[in-house]
C-alpha cells in the first residue's frame, strides 16, 4: 500500500468516524428518559401552555427520522440549536466559554507534557536510582489522587490560609479595563486551576516516556551506538529518544483533542467559566441542546486529534510510509 493510499484510507476512516459520532450524539439524547420540555414545565421554567409551541419550535413533535434529517441539516449550516436555559443559540453559549477553556487547558496540557517528558527522561537515564524512584512514586501519587481533592487542598492552603490567589472566578469583578491588567488578572485567577491540572496530568506522560525510553535503550542499535564509543548523552537523545517519543506524540495529540472539552471537575471547583463548567451547569439545568452541542464539538476534536497523531506518526516513523523501501 502506497503512502497516498494509506492517507486516503485514513481520511475515509475520519469521515466515517465523524458520521458515526454525529449519529450517536443524536441517538443518545433521544434515548435518555424523560421529555426535556416536560421537565422545564415541571420545574416552572416554562409555562404549561407554551409546551406544545416549544416542541413545534424545536421539531420535537416530528417523527424520529425527520428529526434526524433536520439535525443533520442544522449541523451542516453550523446551527447547534437553541439553549433552553440561556435562551440563546447554543454555539454562542459555547463560544463564550471556549476561549477560557483553551487558555487554561492548553497551557496546563503543554506544561504537563514538557514536564512529564523531561522527568521521564531523567527517570529512565537513572533507572533504579533515587531520582527514578522519586519520579515514579510522585507521578503515580498525583495520577491516582482525585482532581477535586487536589483542587480543594490548593484552595484551602493558597486562597484561604495563605491568601495569595483568589478563591474562584475567571477575572475580578469588575474586570480591569486595561488589556494588560486584564491578562495579568486572568493569569492570577488561572494559577491554581492550572497547577491542579498540571499535577494530575504530568505523571502519565512521565511514566509513558520512562517506559518507552527504557524499551528503546534495550534495542540492538543502542548497543551498536555504545560499542562505537558514542557519548551516553548522544546515545540517549540522538538515538533512543527519537524512537521513544512516538507514543508521546499520540498521547499529546489526544490530550490536546480533549482540551476543548474542558475539565469539568477542576473548572467547577475553581468556578472557572469554561466549557467543563458549562457542561456541569447544562446537566443541572437539563439543557439538552447545550449538552448535545458540547459533546459533538468534543468528540469531533478528539477524532481530529487522533487523525493528526496518525499524520505525525507517518512523518516521524518512515516505516508507516508503506511501499517506500
Amino acid at each position: 500500500m502506497s503512502y497516498a493510499r494509506w492517507l486516503a484510507m485514513r481520511i475515509l476512516y475520519l469521515a466515517v468516524t465523524i458520521f458515526a459520532v454525529i449519529s450517536l450524539n443524536f441517538v443518545i439524547f433521544r434515548l435518555m428518559p424523560g421529555d426535556p420540555v416536560s421537565m422545564l414545565v415541571a420545574e416552572r421554567i416554562l409555562k404549561p401552555e407554551m409546551a406544545d409551541e416549544v416542541r413545534r419550535m424545536f421539531g420535537l413533535d416530528k417523527p424520529l427520522w425527520e428529526q434526524y434529517i433536520l439535525y443533520i441539516g442544522n449541523l451542516l449550516r453550523g446551527y447547534f440549536g437553541y439553549s433552553f436555559y440561556w435562551r440563546r443559540p447554543v454555539i454562542d453559549v459555547i463560544m463564550d466559554r471556549l476561549p477560557n477553556t483553551l487558555i487554561l487547558l492548553g497551557s496546563s496540557t503543554a506544561i504537563a507534557i514538557v514536564l512529564g517528558v523531561v522527568l521521564g527522561i531523567v527517570a529512565a537515564s537513572r533507572r533504579g536510582g533515587k531520582a527514578d524512584v522519586a519520579i515514579v512514586v510522585t507521578s503515580l501519587t498525583f495520577y491516582a489522587v482525585p482532581v477535586f481533592w487536589i483542587g480543594m487542598i490548593l484552595l484551602m492552603i493558597f486562597a484561604v490560609y495563605i491568601p495569595l490567589f483568589p478563591i474562584g472566578g475567571t477575572v475580578s469583578r469588575p474586570p480591569p479595563s486595561d488589556p494588560l491588567l486584564y491578562a495579568l488578572d486572568m493569569l492570577w485567577h488561572m494559577a491554581l486551576p492550572m497547577i491542579c491540572l498540571v499535577l494530575i496530568s504530568f505523571g502519565s506522560f512521565a511514566l509513558l516516556m520512562r517506559s518507552s525510553l527504557l524499551e528503546a535503550l534495550t534495542e540492538d542499535y543502542i548497543v551498536t551506538a555504545r560499542a562505537k564509543g558514542l557519548p551516553e548523552r548522544k546515545v540517549l537523545y540522538d538515538h533512543a529518544f527519537r524512537n521513544a517519543v512516538l507514543p508521546i506524540v499520540t498521547a499529546a495529540a489526544l490530550s490536546f483533542g480533549y482540551v476543548v472539552g474542558g475539565a469539568t471537575l477542576t473548572e467547577t471547583v475553581f468556578s472557572w467559566a469554561g466549557v467543563g463548567r458549562l457542561i456541569y451547569e447544562a446537566v443541572i439545568q437539563r439543557d439538552y441542546p447545550v449538552l448535545q452541542g458540547a459533546f459533538f464539538i468534543i468528540a469531533v476534536s478528539v477524532v481530529l486529534a487522533n487523525f493528526v497523531a496518525d499524520l505525525l506518526y507517518a512523518a516521524l516513523d518512515p516505516r508507516i510510509r508503506y511501499g517506500r523501501r
